[in-house]
């Protein structure tokens, strides 16, 4: 049985199946990337929840795992050559859990590189401007009285669902006809601009038509039901 004391993390959050993949996260745009990834590639995995809102992930022991302070982070008991990996970084998992399983990614180098550069514009681009007009929206930021920061963010989604839907023209998924990481890493971010962030209207998210087509896709699939809800609430 794989010995992952060496983590300090494990003392918070201690590990009943050591041999399992150890997930650390919360259901948010960015924790269930990596759930859905675990749950479509079947790979035997033990989540934590990790409650971002009471600092949990701010904790000595969490930091010792993410300098960061951010979710997702795992640790494989079983990683290159045999021995204990820690990641963290949502994109760095999934490219990790690609290779490793051989799933979800093509094989032959340029598509590879096509899914890896879809991956880096979610991480870049979709994430960091989503998730701030949820803030202006939704959070804290909507009590500044100021429009132009809210606007400033969602004229840039709406730019962006744009890239999508012209991307998602003609094809079922953002590659082509295979599902990959690179529509592992967006859907949960556009399922949640338009539920938990509440700005289907605002952004007019209608208007996209391939980009609803292929998030119904996404969401028609069992595994990505189950990782939307993992881990579960207390």
């Amino acid at each position: 049985m794989p010995d992952l004391s060496e983590f300090p993390i494990t003392r918070r959050w201690p590990a009943r199946h050591p041999d399992r993949i150890q997930l650390y996260s919360l259901a948010t745009p960015n924790g269930v990337k990596v759930s859905i990834m675990l749950e479509e590639t079947g790979l035997a995995y033990e989540p934590h929840r990790v409650d971002i809102t009471r600092g949990e992930s701010h904790t000595p022991g969490f930091l010792a795992l993410n300098p960061n302070g951010k979710i997702p982070a795992l640790i494989d008991p079983d990683g290159p050559g045999g021995r204990p990996l820690a990641l963290f970084e949502s994109g760095a998992i999934l490219l990790y859990l690609a290779d490793k399983t051989g799933r979800f990614i093509p094989a032959d180098p340029v598509g590879r590189w096509e899914a890896i550069q879809w991956v880096f514009f979610q991480m870049a681009s979709v994430g960091p401007m989503f998730g701030q007009l949820g803030f202006f929206h939704k959070f804290a930021g909507k009590e500044i009285e100021d429009p132009r920061p809210r606007q400033r963010y969602v004229d840039e989604s709406r730019r962006l669902l744009g890239v999508l839907d012209g991307r998602l023209d003609g094809r079922t998924w953002l590659l082509g006809d295979d599902y990959s990481i690179a529509d592992i890493a967006t859907l949960g971010w556009v399922n949640n601009l338009i539920t938990f962030y509440e700005a289907r209207e605002l952004v007019g998210y209608d208007d996209f038509i391939h980009v609803d087509a292929w998030l119904q896709r996404g969401l028609a699939r069992p595994a990505v039901q189950r990782g939307l809800e993992v881990p579960a609430g207390e």
